[in-house]
């Protein structure tokens, strides 16, 4: 019998602790700094990752190289980024949400959408979906995870950018 989802404050303290990642990310000007860590049905800990922290590697995607991709946990496990993932790539052969879909992970919390600065038509949210993927996004987090990416948004598309894409 499958466990419950977490709860939100389950949901709020992992999805802290991946923008808390985020801070780790080196610095640059051509990508946002973001965040993620995997964590089982049972609340433990999978695997964790940040942007960059391999040579153009995306946080979602460091995370899941590190775990073998037949891995059991993962069904069950919940995925944080920082970041709405990305659906559009060149620096890699696939993208975060294929990589999240191909997993096998169903559920992803997110703190924010991307934002119109390197890709416009990003729809990370909707290709998870339309994947199977449960998606939760905590927009009380935006502002926190969008904070170590200040230095890249100008101010025009910093106010937009933090409400959740209709």
């Amino acid at each position: 019998m499958p466990l419950a989802p977490p709860s939100r404050s389950e949901d709020y303290g992992w999805l802290s602790f991946a923008i808390d990642l985020a801070k780790q990310c080196p610095s640059s000007d051509t990508a946002f700094s973001v965040g993620c860590v995997i964590v089982d049905e049972h609340g433990a800990e999978i695997s964790q990752g940040f942007s960059r922290e391999r040579p153009h590697f995306h946080a979602e995607e460091s995370a899941l190289s590190k775990v073998a991709p037949d891995d059991e946990r993962l069904p069950g496990a919940t995925l944080y980024s920082s970041l709405e993932p990305c659906t559009r790539r060149r620096s890699r052969p696939h993208t975060c949400s294929e990589l999240i879909i191909a997993s096998g992970i169903r559920r992803a919390v997110i703190a924010w959408r991307e934002p119109p600065v390197f890709v416009s038509d990003a729809h990370g949210v909707k290709a998870l979906e339309a994947a199977g993927v449960t998606v939760v996004e905590i927009s009380e987090l935006a502002e926190a995870a969008a904070a170590m990416n200040a230095h890249i948004l100008d101010p025009d598309a910093n106010a937009g950018s933090l409400a959740p894409a209709t």
